[in-house]
Order: structure tokens, then sequence, then C-alpha cells
């Protein structure tokens, strides 16, 4: 009985590769077929700051609610090179967004 557990022995790894290769494959598929690539599966801002000048705005990203996150989100990438979450309700943060898409519009 001793030898046939042996021959069994070589078919464990082989059968591994074959369903990891399985799932590689499934997976590259995926991805090809054009299924979303989720980078972030919660909210990205968790506290917002108050009091940023415009003239420090380099861009503004603007994130509606979704799957991910059941708010507005307002990511302002600073000139300094940081990011800053805003308060999407605050009337500053809409007069920010206002002028930032009027200078889009006019250039």
């Amino acid at each position: 009985m001793a030898r046939a557990a042996t021959p069994a022995a070589p078919r464990a790894p082989r059968l591994l590769r074959a369903v990891l290769l399985l799932l590689l494959l499934v997976a590259v598929s995926r991805r090809a077929a054009g299924a979303p690539v989720v980078t972030e599966l919660r909210c990205q801002c968790l506290q917002t700051v108050q009091g940023i000048h415009l003239k420090n705005i380099q861009s503004v990203k603007v994130t509606p609610p979704g799957p991910h996150c059941a708010q507005t989100e307002v990511i302002a990438q600073l000139k300094n090179g940081q990011e800053a979450c805003l308060n999407p309700a605050a009337p500053m943060v809409k007069k920010i967004i206002e002028k930032m898409l009027n200078n889009g519009n006019s250039n």
C-alpha cells in the first residue's frame, strides 16, 4: 500500500499549479473584458479642512456618491503637492468649484 501512495504525491503540486493558473486566467480575462478596477472601497475624505485660499489650489477633483462612499467628496490638489479634502456644502467650496469650472471653460 505504501507504493500506491507514492504516485499520488506528484499530482498534488500539478493540481495546485493548474488551479492557480486557472484563477490567474479568470482574473486576467475579467480585466480584459472591461471590468471596472476599483482602487478604493471606502471614502477618501475622513475629515475636511477650512480656509484654503483659491490661489493655493492647483486642481479640484469632485467624486460623486457611489458604492464606495455615500457622500460627495471634493479633493483639492494644492500647489505644494499636498491634497486637502474640502466640505462640498461650504459656500466657499462651491465658489471655488464654480471658479475652477469657469476658468476651464475660458481656455
